[in-house]
């Protein structure tokens, strides 16, 4: 494959030459950072947690049907006021959804909090962050994708609904 620049002056080109390089070097370090502080799926922890909804969860026995997300967020975490309506969408959708709520106070705070945004996924009160740490959770908003009772993905930072929705996909197959 080749590319004609015989129409862009040499400095047009030496600009895009070091654009794509930065580029490629901001994508490396992204990586890398985001593999570091990723959460990890505990192997010798009860995956069997109830949600706010009153109901038992088994993550790992709950994904065999399909993927489930498992989403670490907190009422005080300002990017998950960004995050939590992709997920409340991802839910409404009908994808599996189990959220953890961090450190975010007791039972009737966090509840106040998800009535006040219009958020009804299953959410599970951390509220000593004990699930988290077990999860080795580092950052919130974190993100796992558990298919067939194993961790398929785990990210972090800003989801867009569109790449959460590609994501699911993606661990199905």
């Amino acid at each position: 494959m080749t590319f004609n620049l015989s129409g862009y002056s040499k400095k047009t080109v030496q600009y895009l030459i070091k654009m794509m390089g930065y580029l490629v070097v901001f994508i490396v370090i992204y990586t890398l950072i985001n593999l570091w502080r990723s959460p990890t799926m505990p192997d010798d922890v009860d995956l069997t947690y109830q949600n706010s909804h009153g109901q038992l969860t088994n993550i790992a026995t709950a994904s065999h049907d399909k993927p489930i997300l498992v989403y670490f967020w907190g009422t005080w975490c300002h990017v998950c006021r960004t995050t939590s309506p992709n997920v409340q969408a991802l839910h409404a959708d009908g994808y599996e959804v189990l959220t953890v709520a961090v450190s975010s106070g007791n039972d009737d705070e966090l509840l106040s909090h998800m009535n006040e945004r219009g958020y009804d996924f299953a959410t599970i009160n951390d509220t000593d962050g004990a699930i988290f740490g077990a999860w080795q959770g580092q950052v919130t908003p974190s993100f796992v994708i558990v298919s067939d009772g194993k961790m398929v993905q785990s990210f972090t930072g800003v989801a867009p609904l569109w790449l959460l929705k590609l994501r699911l996909l993606m661990a199905k197959i």
